[in-house]
């Protein structure tokens, strides 16, 4: 009887797709055990991206399925989140203390890049990673500011050699803007910009991190084939807007992260559409569905349309970015989606590579 039983909860566990890995628990390898005794089910799934906020939920809809299994007295579902390394680029070593780093980059400047970046972070860690978010932006830095760090501020360095990461917000942050002066502009050529981005890099004592968000320059220039040719990218997220000036740059940005060989893991539209706070009509300033395009050419996914608000700009401006100003809010809520889906999309890429067969040639 527990065979059958435990066969009906596998054909139950197929009927529930994962929104995030766009596939049910058993195919997506997130089964750990089921246990079948004395009509007392107990199964034990295992996420490969952070989903704090999620995994409650999931579990108690599957355990609810379960129960409804004739024979089936009592269910208990236990989801826990184990967050590994995953292999990036060939030939280029991993960060000590860094599992997964993630570039967030666009083509052309103004798109809220680093809105987005910093709220990407800040929701990875609400949903319970370790994070850390490196500000490569070395000509125009302004996480230190995003994040509330006063002006001012300087790292400790650690036995002369290490940056210890100013921590806000539960992310450690790392800038250019920490070890120079806020109102004195950084007029460098390429090769030193790109040796900065390095040093900041390779010499911060990132304290065990499941992701280290990159907040890049805009555009595509020598600090990009850096990070290509010297860091462990595990993914890349494109930021834009509808507008097609904005698209033109940000499929070259697509098509860069491609010849480097570091996945997209997807598409963030900003300012997607304006409503206004009076009537409540909305107005698409900068196009429509740009973004989607976009996504469709290059076949990556449109990971959110994010509105044209005031919110997000005056919460960003003021060291608190939306997702831990108004947590509830339904912005925020679109930047948890953000962030459990592009860790779900690092963890299926890892996934899907270790599958590949093996080929051998045989002289017979």
């Amino acid at each position: 009887m527990s065979a059958d039983t435990r066969a009906a909860v596998e054909a139950v566990l197929r009927q529930y797709t994962d929104p995030h890995l766009d596939q049910d628990p058993l195919s997506a390898g997130c089964v750990r055990s089921i246990d079948v005794q004395d009509g007392q089910v107990s199964v034990k799934l295992e996420l490969g991206y952070a989903a704090g906020l999620f995994k409650q939920g999931w579990a108690q809809l599957l355990q609810l399925a379960i129960e409804n299994i004739e024979g089936v007295r009592s269910a208990s579902v236990e989801v826990s989140c184990v967050i590994a390394a995953h292999k990036a680029q060939a030939q280029v070593p991993a960060l000590a203390s860094v599992k997964n780093v993630i570039a967030v980059a666009s083509g052309k400047g103004g798109v809220g890049k680093s809105t987005t970046a910093a709220n990407l972070a800040l929701a990875l860690a609400r949903e319970g990673a370790r994070v850390g978010i490196l500000d490569a932006d070395i000509y125009g830095p302004s996480q230190g500011i995003m994040f509330g760090i006063p002006e001012g501020t300087r790292p400790q360095v650690r036995e002369q050699k290490w940056f210890v990461p100013i921590e806000a917000h539960g992310v450690q942050v790392m800038s250019m803007a920490f070890l120079t002066d806020d109102n004195t502009p950084v007029v460098w050529r390429g090769p030193m910009v790109s040796g900065a981005l390095l040093q900041l890099v390779t010499q911060t004592a990132w304290d065990d991190l499941d992701y280290l968000i990159i907040d890049m320059p805009p555009g595509t220039g020598d600090i990009h084939l850096t990070l290509a040719q010297k860091v462990p990218v595990a993914g890349a997220v494109i930021v834009t807007t509808p507008q097609d000036l904005a698209l033109l740059d940000a499929r070259k940005g697509v098509e860069m992260f491609r010849k480097v060989n570091i996945p997209v893991l997807g598409v963030v539209e900003n300012m997607a559409v304006h409503i206004c706070s009076s009537c409540g009509h909305a107005e698409h300033l900068f196009g429509e569905g740009g973004g989607e395009k976009l996504a469709a050419q290059f076949g990556v996914d449109l990971l959110a349309s994010m509105p044209l608000s005031m919110a997000i700009r005056m919460q960003a401006d003021g060291g608190k970015p939306t997702t831990i100003a108004d947590p509830e809010s339904q912005i925020a809520m679109l930047y948890q989606q953000v962030a459990r889906q592009v860790g779900a999309r690092i963890a299926s890429s890892a996934a899907a590579a270790q599958v590949m067969p093996t080929i051998v040639i045989a002289d017979d």
